[in-house]
């Protein structure tokens, strides 16, 4: 469990500095570069990711039960993820809709990601995990926008065509995770079998 919640702190912490320590990034970024900056950022993050992928697997293989969860509940995970999908391809697909309305699709996404397993699992490790990024996303959520008010951050342009390519990019890539990828990588199939 140790490492789990290392790498929790390290990721999320990383991914928290412009959000909560601006001034001291931009003060790093101008004193080593934006590359150096950029590559030891990646550096950390990715060290985070490693620790949270080698936490949470040790954390299941002798599991501390919460609750009990429905099975069912699985399918509703599921299904909460595929707007979350929607979301992730709407912040990754220039000029879509969602992106104008929402300006950060991509934490709306993590939200409910989290939210979804937290509905469907039931561990310490899960509440540390999906618990950690929720709390984690709306925080940056409401951070990201309070800034973009601050700042007069005016609606990108939007076009039909890109909110069309998202919603085929993110119903595909939530079909294929949730039949093909899900069960190999996490041992659990979403809709069964």
């Amino acid at each position: 469990m140790t490492l789990l919640i290392l790498g929790l702190a390290l990721f999320l912490a990383v991914h928290s500095v412009r959000l909560f320590a601006d001034g001291w990034r931009t003060r790093q970024i101008a004193r080593v570069g934006t590359l150096q900056y950029r590559i030891g950022h990646s550096v950390l993050a990715l060290a985070g990711l490693v620790l949270i992928v080698i936490g949470y697997a040790q954390a299941r293989l002798d599991p501390l039960w919460l609750w009990q969860t429905p099975i069912w509940t699985r399918h509703l995970a599921a299904l909460l993820t595929l707007p979350a999908f929607l979301l992730l391809a709407a912040a990754c697909v220039p000029g879509t809709h969602l992106k104008a309305r929402i300006s950060h699709p991509l934490l709306a996404a993590v939200k409910l990601w989290a939210l979804a397993h937290l509905l469907a699992n039931n561990t310490l490790a899960d509440l540390l995990l999906f618990g950690g990024f929720l709390v984690w996303s709306v925080a940056a959520f409401a951070v990201s926008r309070r800034r973009d008010r601050r700042e007069g951050k005016a609606r990108p342009a939007a076009a039909v065509r890109n909110d069309a390519i998202a919603v085929v990019l993110g119903v595909l890539a939530w079909g294929v995770m949730a039949r093909f990828l899900h069960a190999p990588l996490f041992g659990v199939a979403p809709f069964g079998g």
